[in-house]
């Protein structure tokens, strides 16, 4: 009977250690694996952001060059069509003049808020990123085994406005089209 008793105790002891070591494994592996989801988010959203103002300042240049374009264009066909002629305003109202396409400048603006849904998108992955991390090394029973407790640094990559409303608490600028 002494026997059975040793036996069951050495066999409660021996899971008992089992558990321990692979509570010590699960929980630093996941440590380990946030910090390197981490490192490989904050490369995605440099590659999210240079993508973003490559194509936005390249459209923009495409828009650009074609508003310069139809400016020109359109000169020389009206000057072209009534330089020697006097019925010329007649002319000008039942002609069909080329119209500026305005699809150039909306494809644009698309361009903008989607590629700036990207990068945000990117940006609060990594915030996700960084809560869980923290999560995991500061509640029980994860932060008895982890080893490196070392926060994730990560700064949003924002804008001084939003830095100043941020630290203000106030956001007073509802003007969309400011004078100057």
């Amino acid at each position: 009977m002494k026997n059975m008793g040793l036996v069951i105790g050495i066999g409660v002891a021996v899971l008992f250690a089992v558990i321990i070591i692979g509570m010590y494994f699960v929980y630093n592996n996941r440590e380990i694996s946030l910090r390197k989801e981490a490192e490989a988010q904050e490369k995605k959203i440099e590659t999210v952001y240079d993508k973003m103002w490559k194509v936005i300042s390249q459209k923009a240049q495409v828009t650009s060059e074609y508003k310069d374009s139809f400016r020109e264009i359109y000169k020389e066909i009206i000057a072209g069509r009534y330089e020697n002629d006097g019925s010329g305003l007649m002319k000008w109202i039942t002609e069909a003049n080329p119209n500026f396409d305005s699809g150039v400048f909306i494809d644009l603006m698309n361009t903008i808020e989607v590629l700036r849904a990207e990068f945000a998108t990117s940006q609060a992955r990594m915030v996700d990123i960084c809560r869980e991390h923290a999560t995991l090394i500061s509640v029980y029973p994860s932060k008895w085994f982890i080893t490196n407790k070392t926060p994730i640094d990560y700064e949003v990559i924002s804008s001084t406005q939003t830095k100043d409303i941020v630290g203000t608490r106030l956001d007073d600028d509802v003007e969309v089209f400011k004078t100057k």
